[in-house]
């Protein structure tokens, strides 16, 4: 099978996407889940014309410099004026409160001079009316549209009287890390053994993309564990496997999963790091078989993983979002395949670190960005503008 561009990649990563569907939650516990659905305002915000800030309520068309009016009330925020202001009369207002019929405009109070219940505006009048109209945050019937909520979200939805939320169901990722070589951390290895570190970075991906991430035991290189650990795979949205989808005498991932019913989307991205990437799905569940390498595993789970569990929430399917950048160094000629560079910012734009060695968790670590440098592209003066994904 020949290898397939990353946006050949993608576009069959989503057309094996399965929406999740959605759930109510409470509001409290919405913040980082996805609307399903857009939401509308139940009632305008303000609801009531108010005052901006503190002072004296009066119709606009009698304000001028040593004019006098009568303070016939006041009005505070949860306690509004029930009366009307009349020619030449006034009611004293506090930031947020009603504003009394009649009335049109908020005198400050640094504007004003006031003896007993009579006040007289002073030549310092300023301009504006300091009220805010009714509706001027948003109107009933206004709807938030599907996205990740954060806090501002929270609050807005609050405004418009929502206790509970339509929110995509948190798509369950099953994690699977393969091989004899590995042991969890905290373990003791053998001589021949590293630590398992793919499965818990993309644990971490995958919480903060808003999935239930839950790690599998660790699969040996034979094909019962690996049908064992499928079987545990079960019920998941997505089996995210890492290692094993290589062409080895011990990457026996593929053949496993085809004897469970795999049906095999595509195999092998022209891309680096990461060029053994697998994809399909296995009866209700989407699989997707990353590589072992470490930064491998880590950069195919931000440049694939992560849009397509975004996909999975409703949100748009789409690449990693990317940004333009300019290089604070020169950057080499790139070879055939796509190539995602470790990079760091600073003060002068984008520098790709000099060891790009899929094995260095420590550089990637480092790293604040992705330089995506397209196959066969130029080498590259300081100053060029190149495009990266943030990490």
């Amino acid at each position: 099978m020949s290898l397939i561009s990353v946006t050949e990649a993608l576009e069959a990563l989503f057309a094996l996407v399965r929406p999740t569907g959605e759930e109510i939650v409470p509001l409290l516990d919405a913040s980082g889940r996805v609307l399903a659905r857009p939401v509308a305002a139940r009632r305008d915000q303000p609801p009531f014309p108010a005052a901006a800030m503190d002072g004296y309520a009066l119709r606009d068309a009698e304000l001028r410099p040593g004019a006098t009016f009568r303070v016939i009330g006041e009005s505070a925020a949860g306690h509004g004026y029930a009366g009307k202001v009349g020619p030449g009369e006034a009611a004293r207002i506090f930031t947020g409160a009603p504003v009394p019929g009649g009335a049109d405009h908020v005198v400050i109070q640094e504007d004003v001079a006031r003896d007993g219940d009579t006040i007289t505006i002073l030549d310092s009048l300023g301009r504006g009316p300091n009220l805010r109209p009714a509706g001027a945050d948003f109107r009933r019937g206004d709807e938030l549209d599907i996205k990740r909520l954060g806090p501002s979200d929270i609050a807005l939805l609050a405004a418009m009287n929502h206790a509970e939320l339509p929110v995509a169901r948190q798509p369950e990722v099953a994690i699977l890390a393969t091989g004899d070589e590995l042991v969890p951390p905290g373990r003791d290895p053998g001589p021949d053994q590293i630590v398992a570190s793919n499965s818990y970075g993309l644990f971490a991906l995958c919480a903060a993309l808003g999935a239930r991430p839950r790690l599998l035991p660790i699969a040996e290189d034979d094909l019962d564990s690996l049908r064992f650990a499928f079987g545990m795979a079960e019920g998941a949205d997505l089996l995210v496997t890492i290692g094993g989808a290589s062409v080895g005498d011990h990457d026996l991932v593929a053949p496993a999963a085809e004897g469970m019913g795999l049906e095999r989307s595509f195999w092998k991205v022209a891309m680096r790091p990461g060029k053994p990437l697998m994809a399909g799905r296995m009866g209700t569940m989407m699989m997707l078989g990353l590589p072992g390498n470490p930064v491998s595993a880590m950069v195919c789970g931000h440049v694939f993983l992560a849009p397509v569990l975004r996909a999975m929430q409703g949100l748009p399917a789409g690449p990693a979002p990317r940004r333009r950048a300019r290089l604070a160094a020169p950057l080499a000629a790139n070879g055939p395949r796509e190539h995602y560079l470790r990079a760091r910012t600073g003060p002068d734009g984008v520098t790709a670190f000099d060891k790009q060695d899929s094995s260095l968790l420590s550089v990637l670590s480092e790293a604040d960005c992705l330089i995506v440098q397209p196959p066969d592209d130029p080498a590259r003066p300081a100053g060029a503008e190149i495009e990266v994904i943030d990490l």
